[in-house]
């Protein structure tokens, strides 16, 4: 655990913590509600808010803002990257490794002082995805013709 010294790890953000590592959907802080009461029943949304805040400040996960007011989170905090479905929102990790140091190019580029970057893939999940076309239909030429 990245825990720093200074963050006390109190139960409901140890429940938070362990909730968010055993799936690999990047949920909502209110899928994260719904997934944490059922360990903690009497937690509030308004802990799970604030608590997501402080784990992701203190980098024992990652907050995933992809435009909009729809924020996720990621209990895998090392860096990698996700491919979103542009039609369901749907979110999950990249499995691949660039093979270019962007951050360093960039320095080179621009008069910025980079800290790092954010990538994210954007197409169609496969439940999205259309479904391929049926081979064409030719009208059958050996069926009988039914009788006048």
């Amino acid at each position: 655990m990245r825990n720093q010294a200074n963050l006390r790890m109190t139960r409901q953000r140890r429940v938070i913590l362990e909730e968010l590592r055993n799936v690999n959907t990047h949920p909502s802080a209110d899928e994260v509600y719904a997934m944490v009461r059922k360990r903690l029943p009497r937690v509030s949304l308004g802990t799970i808010y604030r608590n997501l805040e402080i784990l992701s400040t203190s980098g024992e996960i990652r907050r995933i803002d992809s435009g909009g007011n729809l924020k996720r989170f990621d209990g895998n905090a090392d860096g990698h990257y996700h491919i979103r479905c542009l039609q369901c929102d749907r979110l999950v990790d990249a499995f691949i490794e660039l093979g270019l140091d962007i951050d360093e190019q960039l320095k080179g580029a621009t008069d910025f002082l980079v800290f790092g970057h954010r990538l994210e893939f954007v197409g169609l999940c496969p439940h999205c995805q259309p479904a391929p076309a049926a081979p064409s239909r030719l009208p059958n030429v050996d069926k009988p013709k039914p009788a006048p």
